[in-house]
C-alpha cells in the first residue's frame, strides 16, 4: 500500500471520515494551494487512483492561435507536442506536479486542509451524538467545576467532553475521581474546541434503561412501560402493563424476593420506587398510583378537567400526600389527573353523588366513541404522529391488516418500527376496537331475538283472534259452531 493509501485509511480511522469525505479535503488542500501558486483554480482538476494509491493533478487549458492568459490557454504548436490531434478550441489536460508549488502555497494548502478536517470530524461527531439523545452512556469521573461534573466517555473520540451539571445530578450521590458514571444524553452541543454532550441522572430515561437491562420481558416487549416519574434522589413511580395475558408485568420488574428491582435502586444510590399496573379505569389507576396509601375511594369529580377525589383513613393521609406533597404529585404526573386527597371524616358531609352519575356519563362517552367505525391506525387514540406515518408507508396503516401482521410476524420488517411501537398500538387496538365479524355475529343474534320475539307475538295475536264470546251469554265460542253451547241461542259468521 502506498504511502497516499496508508494516509488516507488513517484518516478514517482517526477521524471517522468517509472515502468521499476524505477525497474532498484532499482535493481542497490541493485546489487552495493550486490558487495560491496560479491566482485561482477554475482549471484545476484533480483525479485519485481507484486503490488510493496516488492523485493526479491537471491543469485544463484552452488551446488558442495567440496566448491571452497562460494559466488557462495554450498555444496551438506547444499543444500539438503534448496531443497531435488538437485543435485550436479544445481543452487539454496538463499534468502538474504538486512538488513544483511554492512552499507558501504548500503550507496554505496544508492549513487549509487541517482546518476542513476538524470541521468535518466536529460535525460528524455532532451528528453522531445527536442521533444519540436520549441514550444512556458511561464515562468516568475526570473533574469538577462550580459543582456541574465532567466526564470523560468511553470510545468518544478526541474533541468529545461530558458534563454532568448540578441541575441533573441526583441529591444521594456523591462522586469522586475515577468513579464510573451512566447517564442520559439530553444534550448536544458545538463548542471551539469540539463537541460537549450534556448529560443527566435526573432523567426517567435512565430509569427505563436500567429495568431494561435487568428485566428481560421488557427487552424483549412483552412488558411495556406505560410512564415513568420520578423526584429524583427519593422516589421514582413506574406503570407497566403486559402484551401476554400469562405474564404478571408488575411480577417481571420486582422479580424474584425483589432481586430485579434492587439492582436498580441499588444503582440509584437507595432511590425508592413504586411498580404499579396500568389500569384503563381512572379511578383504579389512580388509587395504585397513590402507593403505598391504601386508598378507601377514588370519585371523579370532572372527566373531562380530569379532577378526582381520594378518600383515605386518617391514618393514611399522610402517607398518600407523602412528605412536601410529593406522593400526590408523583400520582398527579403518572395518571395525568388532578388528585385531591381527603380523609373520610372531611367527606363525610360532602354531597358525591354526582361523581358516580359524572363516571357514568363518561364510560357512556367511551362506549359510543369506541363504537364508531374506524379503519385507520390513525384514528386511534393515543397513536403517535411517527408511529401512524411509518405504518402508512410501509401499507399497513389499515387496523385489520396492521393485526394480521402483528400475527404472523411481517410487522416487525417495517423499517423503524420498534417492538415497543408494535406493541403499544396492538394494545390500543384490543382496548378500542371491535372488529366487523364481532359486530355482525352481535347484530345477527340480536335479529334473531327480535325475529323470535315478533313470532312469538303474531301466534299469541293469532290466538287471540280465534276466540269469541257469545252475543247472549258471554260464554266461549268458536268459528265452526251455529249454536251457543251454554244459552242455545244460534248465531252464524260473517266476513266483512
Amino acid at each position: 500500500m502506498s504511502e497516499m493509501a496508508e494516509a488516507i485509511r488513517a484518516l478514517q480511522a482517526e477521524k471517522r471520515m468517509s472515502d468521499d469525505a476524505i477525497k474532498q479535503t484532499i482535493e481542497d488542500m490541493i485546489k487552495a494551494a493550486y490558487k495560491k501558486t496560479f491566482g485561482h483554480n477554475e482549471n484545476c482538476i484533480v483525479r485519485f487512483r481507484d486503490d488510493f494509491s496516488d492523485i493526479d493533478v491537471y491543469s485544463r487549458k484552452v488551446i488558442v492561435d495567440g496566448v491571452y492568459d497562460p494559466s488557462t490557454e495554450i498555444e496551438l504548436e506547444e499543444a500539438k507536442e503534448l496531443s497531435d490531434e488538437c485543435e485550436v478550441g479544445d481543452e487539454l489536460d496538463i499534468s502538474i506536479d504538486p512538488h513544483t508549488f511554492a512552499r507558501s502555497a504548500v503550507t496554505f494548502g496544508k492549513q487549509t486542509a487541517h482546518q476542513a478536517l476538524n470541521e468535518n470530524f466536529r460535525d460528524s461527531l455532532y451528528k453522531e451524538y445527536e442521533r444519540r439523545k436520549g441514550d444512556v452512556i458511561s464515562g468516568i469521573f475526570q473533574r469538577e467545576r462550580k459543582e456541574n461534573i465532567y466526564v470523560e466517555i468511553e470510545r468518544a473520540g478526541d474533541g468529545v467532553e461530558a458534563m454532568l451539571p448540578k441541575r441533573y445530578q441526583s441529591p444521594r450521590e456523591n462522586y469522586e475521581k475515577g468513579d464510573k458514571i451512566k447517564a442520559v444524553i439530553v444534550d448536544v452541543r458545538k463548542t471551539q474546541t469540539g463537541i460537549q454532550l450534556v448529560l443527566s441522572r435526573s432523567d426517567p430515561k435512565l430509569v427505563q434503561n436500567l429495568l431494561s437491562i435487568e428485566v428481560a420481558e421488557i427487552a424483549d416487549g412483552t412488558v411495556g412501560i406505560y410512564k415513568i416519574v420520578r423526584d429524583v434522589g427519593y422516589r421514582t413511580k413506574i406503570a407497566v402493563y403486559s402484551n401476554r395475558n400469562d405474564v404478571d408485568p408488575v411480577g417481571a420488574c420486582v422479580g424474584p424476593k425483589g432481586v430485579r428491582i434492587q439492582n436498580v435502586i441499588k444503582q440509584l444510590e437507595g432511590e425508592k420506587m413504586d411498580v404499579i399496573p396500568y389500569l384503563e379505569d381512572p379511578r383504579e389507576f389512580i388509587a395504585v398510583a397513590l402507593q403505598p396509601a391504601e386508598i378507601k375511594k377514588v370519585y371523579v369529580l370532572d372527566f373531562d378537567k380530569k379532577e378526582a377525589l381520594a378518600v383515605v383513613n386518617e391514618s393514611q393521609s399522610s402517607y398518600a400526600i407523602g412528605k412536601g406533597g410529593m406522593n400526590v404529585k408523583l400520582a398527579k404526573d403518572l395518571t395525568g389527573w388532578s388528585i385531591d386527597v381527603k380523609t373520610e371524616e372531611q367527606v363525610a358531609d360532602l354531597d358525591l353523588t354526582d361523581a358516580s352519575s359524572t363516571m357514568k356519563a363518561a364510560e357512556d362517552l367511551f362506549r359510543s366513541v369506541s363504537e364508531e367505525e374506524v379503519v385507520s391506525v390513525a384514528e386511534l387514540p393515543g397513536i403517535d404522529e411517527r408511529i401512524a406515518s411509518l405504518l402508512k408507508e410501509a401499507g399497513y396503516d389499515d387496523i385489520q391488516r396492521f393485526s394480521d401482521a402483528a400475527r404472523d410476524g411481517s410487522i416487525k420488517n417495517v423499517e423503524g418500527l420498534s417492538d415497543d411501537d408494535i406493541a403499544l398500538v396492538s394494545r390500543i387496538i384490543s382496548e378500542n376496537v371491535v372488529f366487523k365479524d364481532d359486530d355482525l355475529a352481535d347484530e345477527e343474534s340480536a335479529a334473531r331475538t327480535d325475529a323470535a320475539g315478533e313470532n312469538a307475538s303474531v301466534s299469541e295475536e293469532e290466538n287471540e283472534e280465534e276466540e269469541y264470546l257469545c252475543p247472549e251469554c258471554g260464554a266461549k265460542i268458536s268459528l265452526d259452531m251455529t249454536r251457543c253451547p251454554n244459552c242455545g241461542v244460534e248465531f252464524s259468521f260473517e266476513e266483512e
